[in-house]
């Protein structure tokens, strides 16, 4: 990677405790993150982007959860509308969004939320009037352009479009108030009479799917992957920090460090056996989606079905991972741990609220 994150890392996780207590929109970290040029990671180099290879946008994705996995969460959605753009879009739609995407080093939001229906497509000539609302827009706040996906009635398959965020008629709600990923930006978004143009469809509602265009959801669920692992790695990193720190061995571990507890060795390394298996499940899913990536067109139904698999092997895994981990940092700091400055709840309460989104289930 041509990134040296130390000095991004470090500003996120000093503020992560209060920005989580305050929740809202983290309008000076998304700063931080356009002016380490992350924002053109996956855009071809020809569009002014630097193209870099799915797995090693994943890793970096994951080293930012560790710290802050909102942040993460923005910064992996960005890149996967980019990705929306160079699956569905043409030629033309993809030079001249990502070409502007890299000159303006503008954010990506989405309205694609596909089990929410509200939003109508009406045939007007060439384009589409928008009427309704999305849910679960994540990273719509803040953002320059936005993926779009609305219901046509006379057709199965979704309107896809590429709309600027201010164009007139869409109304960003500041209606997302959870437990957790409190920075996402995941509110609804309200379109009222949004002109789609033509020329900003990506994929009307009579074509229907290719195999290559089925692939964006495997990158979307090693986003997931991807953040429910670094969750599971900063929990983890807390929990060591602290141990050698502030940790008291338990009164029956007859040690006088809690590096030394025998207990506590146990914990970590239940820790560090599930982070490591599920290191490896989420590497080898970032492979195959490369392999898959370029292939394009070409991809098969069989091969496209392979990849899938992988990532839902990483899913499982790194689900159980981030959830466990998460709980046992508490096992490892003890009651001492749990105060409210250490924030320590917030690796829980992310992992928690994003994996409810796309349960094992």
């Amino acid at each position: 990677m041509p990134f040296d994150l130390t000095e991004l890392l470090h500003a996120l996780r000093q503020t992560a405790v209060e920005r989580d207590r305050q929740g809202g929109h983290a309008a000076a970290e998304k700063a931080r993150i356009r002016e380490a040029g992350l924002l053109r990671l996956a855009i071809p180099q020809k569009h002014g982007g630097l193209e870099q290879p799915w797995p090693d946008i994943y890793r970096l994705v994951r080293q930012v959860a560790t710290v802050d996995s909102s942040l993460a969460h923005l910064l992996a959605f960005h890149q996967l509308q980019v990705a929306t753009v160079l699956i569905y879009g043409n030629a033309e739609q993809q030079r001249r969004w990502l070409r502007r995407t890299a000159d303006e080093q503008g954010w990506w939001g989405n309205a694609l939320n596909p089990r929410d229906t509200r939003l109508l497509a009406q045939d007007e000539g060439p384009d589409f009037l928008l009427q309704g609302t999305k849910g679960f827009c994540s990273g719509t706040r803040g953002s320059s352009y936005m993926t779009v996906s609305a219901r046509h009635p006379g057709g199965d398959q979704p309107v896809l479009g590429i709309l600027a965020t201010n164009a007139p008629g869409i109304a960003v709600q500041e209606d997302w108030d959870p437990i957790g990923q409190r920075q996402t930006d995941s509110g609804s978004v309200r379109f009222d009479q949004v002109r789609l143009s033509g020329a900003d469809v990506m994929r009307d509602h009579r074509t229907p799917p290719t195999v290559f265009h089925t692939l964006r959801n495997c990158l979307a669920q090693l986003v997931l992957v991807n953040l429910y692992l670094g969750i599971a790695q900063g929990a983890q990193h807390e929990a060591r920090q602290y141990a050698h720190a502030e940790g008291r061995p338990w009164v029956a571990a007859a040690v006088d460090r809690a590096t030394e507890d025998p207990y506590l060795l146990h914990r970590m390394g239940d820790m560090q056996a599930q982070i490591a298996a599920a290191t490896a499940l989420a590497e080898r899913a970032a492979q195959a989606v490369q392999a898959a990536w370029e292939r394009g067109q070409s991809l098969t139904a069989a091969q496209r079905g392979e990849v899938a698999l992988a990532v839902a092997e990483a899913k499982v895994i790194a689900h159980r991972a981030g959830l466990f981990a998460s709980q046992e940092l508490f096992e490892v700091v003890g009651a001492r741990g749990t105060r409210a400055s250490l924030g320590y709840d917030r690796f829980w309460r992310n992992v928690r609220t994003h994996t409810l989104h796309d349960p094992l289930d």
